[in-house]
């Protein structure tokens, strides 16, 4: 085996806090951690222990893999989520006594491990970096840690088994499954381990909101389990502080533990959504990106408090979410989008804009006079590269403008290429000009390309972004409405926000 130290190690002459960097679970949507290492890496932070629990070990395995965040983001994009479902014989069903799991792993280590490069022997030959993977042992009803020195694929598939998801793996005369009932990220081994700041990515849910039917009780007495152990954790820690502010070495530790927790606003939504397409990987890395973004922007040096509390969400209310691609020709140079598209035509320059629309609170959202949403995505630029991850985004949707007559769609992303900072600021013009021109008005992108964090900044470049009709109907096609209780809440939602779209279009083309 060729020894190799995977991205984000600490060097051996690394002067900062010994980091740690922990990946919870939170099933088959990952992806969103991907964006959030993505974005930690680039900040240039670097651990010497990295430790995983249920399917936070695929993330794990990869950058022991050897890969780059760059890449791990690609993985998981062109992930197809349907590959990790793999049924049992259907005889297997018809014995509900007998039946042990709804399905196996033979998907999983057939196509969604290779597809996200994940190999056993490099794991193993990783050097400069302690790695650790937690199990439940099962036969022992203890969580097991497991070197990643020692890893295997069983211990892999075990790690990602949840109980009734996935029958157990057994090893000898033990049988091991996923930890997550357990603890789904265990700060202790990186205490024990000497770890001064703890970087905690956190996915499950954290509300008061009770959820129903079999697979929301499922979901319940998971999070509650998760997030029972970690708050255990936390209270652990605070004592060890104590002990540190006292003068004593705990652990060799003579410095107060930091953590620094990086999870979504809302809870995520959940496994059958990724799988029926209501979101996507691509999505899911964007929202992880930006979210680590924010907490690496507004971070103290104190860091996030070891407290129940941290870890609370916002509790979900009905919304709205779809995606969009926007494309078209882009000049740099250039400060008019109009003189931006010709010159972009003649250099055949073409920039796209990857968004994703969140609207969580829909009847929130229709009262607010601003309209406003939030907005993740990527850009795809020959300048600069391809799926280049937005920091954060703004979406208003019919903002009024300073002419009476024009209602403004405006989206913008901001992000960094080549160590540069960009804001790149667009708005669709809403208004009834001579002849039929609503489809073009809802289609037609202005942007401007601002060199630095906000749209006051200088303009570098413009150009204007289209929707074909074919990409429109993919639009469509996305439009969720999340958190509804309900087939009928979902159907009023949805009209809802027809009526408010089509309702504001009516008025501003019939004034």
């Amino acid at each position: 085996m060729i020894k190799h130290s995977p991205y984000g190690a600490a060097s051996a002459n690394d002067a900062g806090p010994k980091r740690a960097l922990i990946l919870a679970g939170g099933g088959m949507r990952l992806s969103y951690q991907a964006g959030a290492i993505r974005a930690l890496l680039e900040a240039e932070l670097s651990f010497s222990h990295v430790d995983s629990t249920s399917g936070g070990s695929m993330n794990h395995a990869m950058l022991f893999s050897g890969q780059s965040p760059a890449e791990m983001c690609d993985r998981w994009r062109t992930l197809n989520p349907k590959d990790f479902v793999s049924f049992l014989p259907l005889e297997k069903y018809l014995k509900l006594t007998d039946i042990q799991a709804l399905g196996d792993a033979d998907n999983i280590t057939g196509k969604v491990f290779p597809h996200l490069g994940i190999e056993v022997d490099r794991i193993r030959a990783v050097q400069g970096i302690a790695g650790t993977f937690n199990v439940c042992n099962y036969t022992e009803k203890v969580n097991e840690v497991i070197p990643h020195e020692k890893i295997d694929r069983d211990f892999l598939v075990a790690g990602m088994s949840l109980p009734a998801v996935m029958p157990p793996v057994r090893k000898g005369e033990t049988l091991y499954h996923d930890s997550a009932f357990l603890r789904d990220a265990n700060l202790m081994e990186a205490v024990r381990r000497g770890a001064e700041e703890l970087w905690l990515i956190w996915v499950l849910g954290n509300t008061n909101n009770y959820k129903g039917g079999f697979l929301g009780l499922y979901v319940n007495m998971l999070e509650v389990s998760a997030n029972g152990a970690l708050h255990e954790e936390f209270a652990q820690i605070r004592e060890i502080n104590a002990r540190i502010a006292k003068g004593e070495a705990a652990y060799g530790q003579t410095k107060p533990i930091t953590l620094h927790l990086i999870k979504p606003e809302y809870p995520l939504p959940l496994d059958p959504d990724l799988y029926l397409g209501h979101i996507d990987n691509a999505s899911l890395i964007d929202m992880g990106y930006a979210d680590a973004e924010k907490y690496l922007k507004t971070q103290t040096e104190s860091g996030t408090a070891l407290r129940p509390a941290s870890t609370k969400m916002k509790n979900p209310k009905i919304g709205i979410i779809f995606r969009e691609t926007m494309r078209g020709r882009f000049s740099m140079d250039e400060t008019d989008p109009k003189r931006g598209n010709k010159k972009g035509q003649d250099a055949d320059t073409l920039l796209s804009m990857h968004a994703t629309v969140h609207i969580e609170d829909l009847y929130g959202f229709l009262h607010d006079p601003e309209h406003a949403g939030r907005l993740t995505g990527r850009i795809d630029f020959p300048l600069f590269g391809v799926n280049i991850p937005a920091k954060q985004g703004i979406f208003n949707l019919f903002h009024p403008s300073d002419d009476p007559e024009m209602l403004l769609m405006i989206y913008e992303l901001a992000f960094e290429a080549a160590g540069q900072s960009y804001y790149l600021a667009g708005r669709k013009e809403v208004r009834d000009d001579p002849g039929f021109d609503l489809w073009k008005d809802t289609s037609t992108l202005f942007v401007r390309l601002h060199r630095g964090e906000n749209a006051s900044a200088p303009v570098a470049g413009a150009g204007i972004l289209g929707l074909s009709l074919s990409a429109f109907k993919s639009v469509l096609s996305t439009i969720h409405v999340t958190h509804a209780a309900s087939e009928k809440e979902k159907t009023k939602a949805l009209y809802d926000f027809g009526r408010f779209f089509t309702g504001s279009l009516w008025e501003s083309y019939m004034k």
